[in-house]
């Protein structure tokens, strides 16, 4: 997906966000978006938003010497997410379509998102309402049907906290999973600590992908990384930076998201608010 000019005040409050995060003082802060604007001004066209907010969060980082300024929110987030765990467990033990319940449970999730609030949502509110929301774009048909056939699954993660929701469809699927995270800390995208923190090493094979960017850039992720996606029969990729970098990846492409962001919800043809479950171009 590419970036709209709407794109530009996102990535100056990330890094007021950012910065504030890891308790910069006011100056620090001028100084962070000030370096902000001035990057904002020599971009190429064509750079998707996880390109850029992948510069955008290396200025923050390297201006406050702080690797993880999101550390404390994400600890935070996963803390919240398994307290409900039990809660979600026993909706799939109700359920008379187990698949369907996990992947609303994992979208339920990408609710965790700091590159687009500076809060926190209440988890088990937006649980409830994505239950009962319909799907727009609806795939999950589809997705279910090449399940069937996949030997295994790469599913590729989005935020801390999420990871818990993630958790419980990787526990629904019939085939072994392969979980990718960030191979450094970028926003509050999850990485192998945040992963482990969350039982996913329990159920699944967990490696990272190299990168320290939002999203799946494959230019900058690890050669073992982009073998292990190129071999991937079925490919799981939650949340809205994922969608920005894989939506024209191909039919072996599944995006589960929320739409947080009126931009993205212009490229879906879909409301904020909305359930996605989209199969690639």
């Amino acid at each position: 997906m590419r970036t709209y000019l709407d794109c530009y005040p996102c990535f100056l409050r990330q890094a007021l966000s950012a910065a504030r995060y890891a308790g910069a003082d006011e100056i620090t802060q001028h100084e962070i978006m000030g370096a902000t604007l001035d990057l904002l001004q020599t971009l190429t066209p064509g750079q998707s938003p996880p390109e850029i907010g992948h510069a955008v969060h290396r200025i923050v980082r390297e201006r406050l010497g702080h690797s993880d300024p999101y550390h404390a929110i994400k600890t935070l987030s996963t803390r919240e997410a398994l307290a409900l765990y039990p809660r979600m467990k026993a909706l799939m033990a109700e359920s008379t379509d187990p698949l369907a319940m996990a992947v609303r449970l994992s979208i339920a999730g990408n609710i965790i998102d700091f590159a687009q609030s500076d809060e926190l949502a209440d988890l088990w509110a937006t649980v409830e309402r994505v239950l009962v929301a319909p799907l727009a774009p609806d795939d999950l048909e589809a997705l279910r049907a090449q399940l069937a056939s996949a030997s295994y699954v790469l599913f590729l993660a989005d935020n801390a906290g999420e990871t818990v929701f993630d958790r419980i469809l990787i526990e629904a699927l019939p085939v072994p999973v392969i979980y990718v995270v960030k191979g450094g800390p970028t926003l509050n995208d999850a990485t192998l600590e945040d992963a482990v923190a969350a039982g996913l090493d329990a159920c699944a094979t967990v490696m990272d992908n190299g990168a320290d960017a939002p999203g799946t850039i494959l230019s900058l992720c690890s050669e073992e990384f982009r073998r292990v996606y190129a071999a991937a029969p079925l490919v799981i990729a939650k949340g809205q930076a994922n969608y920005e970098t894989l939506s024209e990846a191909g039919a072996r492409v599944f995006c589960l998201l929320q739409v947080k962001c009126p931009v993205i919800g212009r490229d879906l043809g879909a409301p904020v608010g909305s359930v996605v479950v989209r199969q690639s171009l």
